[in-house]
């Protein structure tokens, strides 16, 4: 398919896939679409509610990226967790004795509290093995290296390496195929959305499931800014070095976020460089879908699209 005379719309819609099941986030809207298990398409749409649109100064270049990555892993969650609610066991089991406890604790709550417990330890677990676990590592031989900008890169190539490795092996979990087919779903519609054409499931197959605004580019970005951030750095004591990394890992993840905002409206040579490596590992974490999980794509995206397709835009 040739789209180079083709005008595109370039949108600030986004998304995530979930258990059979795609979630779009809009100007305005969220919306989860899911494939039940009857067939049907189930849509749960909620309006957008983001600290930003109460704290203004939160949307500063940087601060906006550190709101926009806790924001998007707690709508993620709860998405996932919706999502979740149509395909439970049909024989409930009893509630155990920990499951009592916490609805003692936390009554009405405990929904809400299992979202923000699923985010702090998802966090705990990336910064620890992504994070903190390369500079432990480098820290064993740092004795063999005595080049604190050389110790920074070795630091960041196996911070690299690891997250490779963590995408590739789940890659080849049989459970997630799926929803990498709900990912592909996902990127090809919005890619059909801003080259403005109608969104039916034959227009939809024909876009790539790579995107330059994706959650797995947007990581990878991460891991090669913490570099050049962390290199600024000089190896000291092993604890000063680690409380460092914590300490900067906001200011990563907002640079990570302007960079892969920047490359995600603008189409020119540089952002091309910049999005080619998290394109090339979309190849991992996407799969082409079939028209019925098309079909679930487009159903979550119709319903955060705006009546002016010029407030989708950033």
């Amino acid at each position: 398919m040739d789209n180079k005379n083709k005008k595109i719309h370039l949108t600030s819609i986004g998304g995530q896939a979930v258990i059979e099941g795609v979630m779009m986030r809009g100007p305005k809207d969220i919306a989860i679409a899911v494939r039940t298990p009857d067939g049907t398409i189930t849509v749960d749409k909620k309006p957008v509610q983001s600290v930003t649109m109460k704290y203004k100064f939160l949307k500063l270049p940087i601060l906006r990226g550190v709101i926009a990555f806790f924001e998007s892993m707690i709508i993620g969650v709860k998405s996932l967790m919706f999502s979740a609610e149509f395909f439970d066991l049909e024989e409930e089991e009893q509630p155990s004795k920990v499951d009592k406890f916490l609805e003692k604790v936390f009554g009405d709550k405990l929904q809400e509290a299992l979202i923000y417990f699923s985010v702090a330890f998802a966090l705990l677990f990336g910064v620890g093995l992504f994070m903190l676990l390369p500079t432990v590592i480098v820290g064993f031989v740092k004795q063999l290296v005595q080049n604190h900008i050389v110790a920074n890169i070795a630091e960041g190539t196996i911070r690299i390496l690891l997250f490779l490795a963590y995408i590739l092996l789940i890659s080849k979990m049989q459970d997630i195929q799926k929803v990498f087919q709900y990912h592909g779903a996902e990127h090809k519609t919005i890619h059909c959305y801003e080259h403005n054409e109608e969104l039916t499931v034959d227009n939809v197959k024909k876009y790539t499931t790579l995107h330059p605004r994706c959650g797995t580019s947007f990581l990878l970005i991460v891991m090669v800014v913490s570099i050049i951030v962390f290199s600024f750095i000089s190896w000291q004591n092993i604890v000063i070095r680690l409380v460092s990394r914590l300490l900067l890992l906001p200011l990563v993840a907002g640079v990570s976020y302007e960079i892969i905002k920047y490359a995600g409206k603008y189409q020119n040579p540089f952002t091309c460089v910049i999005s080619k490596p998290g394109i090339l590992l979309q190849k991992l974490t996407t799969r082409e879908p079939d028209g019925s999980q098309i079909e679930v794509a487009i159903e979550a995206l119709k319903n955060v699209l705006t009546q002016n397709r010029e407030d989708d835009k950033w």
